[in-house]
């Protein structure tokens, strides 16, 4: 991890692949991740942690299924929202996004339960992240 500010824009233009998160920095035992995203997600669902999200550019929907049902909740640039543990969900970005997720380290992005992983969808703990200056 670096031990001088990171500016997020340029961590951003450090890459390019798709539903990749990069983690940014470490918290404790939390990893700041930060992913380029377009299209969907899969359905999956994490049993010991919640999953924190914040919208850098773009707009994330994120879907899931609760007790009532299934909702999608809309995310403008600049919102957050934390999806419980255990609550099955699918993020997407009609028209693309990125994104800062919050989780403990060793997260897997496709969740404890999921659904068929496509080739798109990088299942991982997290990349590091690569800026050269």
């Amino acid at each position: 991890m670096s031990s001088e500010p990171i500016p997020l824009s340029q961590a951003l233009a450090s890459f390019d692949v798709l539903w990749s998160p990069r983690v940014v920095t470490r918290v404790n035992d939390y990893d700041v991740r930060i992913a380029k995203i377009d299209g969907e997600h899969v359905w999956h669902a994490h049993d010991h942690t919640d999953e924190f999200f914040l919208v850098l550019e773009g707009e994330l929907h994120i879907s899931l299924r609760e007790p009532a049902g299934e909702r999608t909740v809309v995310l403008p640039k600049g919102a957050v929202f934390t999806v419980p543990r255990g609550t099955e969900h699918k993020p997407s970005a009609p028209s693309g996004a990125a994104i800062l997720m919050f989780e403990p380290t060793g997260t897997l992005t496709v969740g404890d339960r999921h659904e068929e992983v496509p080739e798109y969808v990088d299942a991982t703990t997290g990349h590091p992240l690569d800026i050269r200056g």
